[in-house]
């Protein structure tokens, strides 16, 4: 049974799942995911547009990369894709470029993702993507639902696992491409621009360098302040409009205003036009809130979603009240329809299921905002209500220190500048997350790369003739830099033959 045919059986229980968990947390930590809208995507469709140069192929990968217990040595088919259309081959020890999947189905990447098929014609390279596991068609014990019910099957999903299974994949490419000597460079987005970031970290021997895109390796334990990610989307909307800002400001003790109302919650319904009925103010402000934080994360052009926002609230008709004009921003963002669906971005697709167990037990990141320090209403994060929440969900604490402890991040100046090379941070400033983002060159070759009208992994995505020339600059940078690793890698490999 595949997973499209569980998910139709197990959906009621999923919805209860998610509702819970987000009912219980004070708090909305936003998606990571490269890709905007991913979370939203009916799970029985996927993208017509792939490729016919990209050959999907399945790895048997081991279950456990870190313990010699029998189960330890249970295998899962593992996905991954290639394309071979520019590579000069194992003869030249030309190029791999390796994309890391992340919380998601690799589908959607190899649809969306264009930096590596854009590039590799100039460097004749291999591609390849590779799904992270438990996600899309790389699911340990069979099912989604067998693995995410069973307190132990979960214990497997983590990022340390994630990043072993990538190193096995490559390691075994090119030993069975005989292309030992083809230089590797990983690529990723967001959580997956984290895991790149990490392997060069952790496996300099497998990865010749790493192009991290947006990815908020500061944003844990203290390391920032946690308001980080809510005041760039305050600032946004603020560019765009200050009269947007102040309406958007000013509406979330409007709507709880009229909650309190008799039948308030009904008006509100009525105002929305909500497809289901609303239990609370609380789950209206969720969906407000996700669609702002949404519309900055991927405030891509040439459309730029916050001013399409901000365009609805600000274009209402003159004499229109606050909570119209903000469903006026709502229906600009979505299109007019017959009514709105508030948990669309609770629908229990792969990436919340999964990505909830993640946050729940090592990518714990501490998002939140205070009183009047951005245009949200309250809602610091609690870390005691956060490890309760996640303890009553699965049984298990979550472990909040253990990505800093495993992967650094305190002092990262100082102590990559030490032992790091080859790393590219590269980042948007009006991506919410760029606030966990790396912003400073730590050394010659771990460089910051960023545009100060960029979003959310915007520089690996599918170049377009629309694109703004800061945008074409910041990939050109980026392809420079990539270039002046391999050429050295080259002159190495040349020098230490001879010995």
């Amino acid at each position: 049974m595949n997973f499209h045919s569980l998910l139709s059986q197990w959906f009621p229980l999923l919805c209860l799942i998610l509702s819970t968990t987000i009912s219980a947390t004070p708090y909305n930590i936003p998606k990571l995911s490269a890709i905007k809208g991913k979370i939203l995507h009916d799970p029985e469709t996927v993208p017509a547009s792939i490729s016919e140069d990209f050959k999907t192929l399945f790895y048997t990968q081991t279950l456990d990369h870190f313990n010699y217990r029998p189960e330890s040595y249970a295998t899962f088919n593992q996905r991954y894709v290639i394309n071979s259309k520019y590579w000069d081959g194992a003869n030249a020890s030309a190029p791999i470029f390796v994309f890391f999947g992340a919380e998601e189905e690799l589908d959607y990447d190899l649809a969306d993702i264009g930096f590596l098929s854009d590039t590799a014609p100039r460097f004749k390279a291999l591609i390849v993507f590779i799904e992270h596991r438990y996600y899309g068609k790389s699911i340990p014990f069979g099912t989604m639902e067998e693995t995410m019910k069973n307190e132990s099957t979960r214990g497997y999903f983590n990022s340390a696992q994630a990043i072993a299974d990538y190193a096995e994949v490559i390691l075994y490419l090119k030993k069975n491409l005989s292309a030992q000597n083809s230089p590797v460079i990983v690529i990723g987005g967001s959580y997956g621009g984290m895991l790149a970031s990490w392997f060069r970290l952790k496996y300099p021997h497998i990865a010749v360098g790493a192009l991290a895109s947006s990815a908020p390796i500061l944003y844990f334990d203290d390391i920032i302040q946690q308001t980080g990610y809510y005041s760039i989307v305050t600032k946004d909307f603020k560019e765009a409009s200050e009269s947007c800002f102040e309406t958007i400001r000013k509406s979330w003790s409007e709507i709880d205003e009229v909650a309190s109302k008799p039948n308030g919650l009904s008006i509100l319904n009525q105002r929305f036009k909500t497809c289901a009925q609303l239990n609370n103010s609380s789950e209206l402000k969720d969906y407000l809130d996700n669609i702002f934080t949404e519309a900055a994360q991927y405030n891509h052009p040439p459309t730029y979603p916050v001013t399409i926002v901000c365009g609805g609230i600000d274009g209402a008709p003159e004499g229109t009240d606050t909570l119209g004009r903000i469903f006026a921003g709502v229906a600009a963002y979505n299109g007019n329809r017959s009514c709105y669906n508030i948990n669309a971005y609770n629908y229990p697709s792969q990436t919340n299921i999964g990505w909830r167990w993640q946050t729940c037990s090592e990518m714990v990141m501490p998002v939140g905002h205070g009183i009047n320090d951005t245009m949200f209403p309250p809602s610091p994060f609690d870390l005691n209500q956060f490890i309760e929440d996640c303890k009553n969900l699965y049984g298990i604490l979550p472990r909040p220190h253990w990505i800093t402890t495993y992967y650094g991040g305190h002092d990262i100046k100082l102590i990559l500048h030490r032992f790091a090379s080859n790393i590219i941070f590269s980042n948007g400033l009006r991506d919410p997350y760029s606030s966990g983002g790396v912003l400073q060159n730590i050394s010659d070759s771990v460089l910051a790369v960023y545009t100060v009208n960029g979003s959310h992994c915007l520089d690996i995505l599918t170049a377009k003739q629309s694109d703004p020339q800061w945008l074409v600059q910041q990939r050109q940078i980026e392809v420079e830099i990539i270039e002046g690793w391999i050429t050295k890698y080259y002159a190495d490999l040349l020098a230490f033959k001879q010995y």
